[in-house]
């Protein structure tokens, strides 16, 4: 599960422009550098084999705002484990993985054809695939990230906008950036998702390896 993890984390960075992970005795520290997130620590155990008293060490050691800490194990296990001035994200998060063969086919079985008024763009640049669905007169509707990185490719930023959900578009960004995938060679794929993009990924494929806790650091 730890490759899963590397993995994971080498996609984000290269989706997100962060700096390069830093190995870790427990995971990985990645450098961000905006004001609400300026590092992340992100643990390489999942669920069982993450330890408390690692998390605990990280945690305690973080003086700064703007740190988050990545757990793969239950909020309510991690969060007992933070001291005072960590924010828990109440939402829980899930890194998911897929065979992209099986994403795809399951993809286009269920595709719809681009809505009458919309118009879809896929381009990469520096590596990284990006799809784009706009609406008449050019308003963002979905959009999406993809990083591959050797054989794994990491899906990152997958959104619609509220008043263009329901209609296709989500599963429509998944396979464009599946297709970009494969094209540079990526057999798996990994994201972390968030309860509401879940049933979509699901849908095309892919399942829970385990549950992620997000922490962010505010004050003592």
């Amino acid at each position: 599960m730890g490759g899963i993890v590397r993995a994971w984390v080498d996609g984000w960075v290269a989706s997100r422009g962060a700096a390069p992970p830093v190995a870790e005795q427990w995971g990985f520290t990645v450098d961000v550098g905006l004001a609400d997130h300026v590092t992340r620590h992100v643990f390489a155990a999942t669920g069982d084999d993450v330890e408390e008293a690692a998390v605990r060490k990280v945690a305690d050691g973080v003086t700064g705002s703007g740190v988050w800490l990545k757990v793969f194990a239950e909020a309510s296990v991690v969060g007992p484990w933070l001291g005072a001035g960590w924010w828990v994200d109440p939402d829980p998060g899930f890194l998911m993985t897929v065979a992209l063969a099986d994403t795809g086919a399951e993809s286009a079985a269920g595709a719809r054809p681009l809505p009458d008024g919309y118009r879809l763009r896929t381009w990469s640049r520096g590596g990284v695939g990006h799809a784009l669905v706009a609406a008449a007169g050019g308003s963002w509707a979905a959009h999406g990230h993809v990083a591959p990185t050797g054989a794994t490719a990491v899906f990152d930023r997958i959104a619609t906008a509220p008043g263009h959900r329901r209609q296709g578009l989500g599963r429509l960004i998944m396979r464009s950036l599946t297709e970009l995938a494969v094209a540079q060679g990526a057999v798996t794929g990994v994201l972390a998702g968030t309860p509401d993009g879940r049933a979509l990924y699901e849908s095309l494929g892919w399942q829970v390896a385990a549950p992620l806790t997000s922490a962010r650091f505010t004050a003592r």
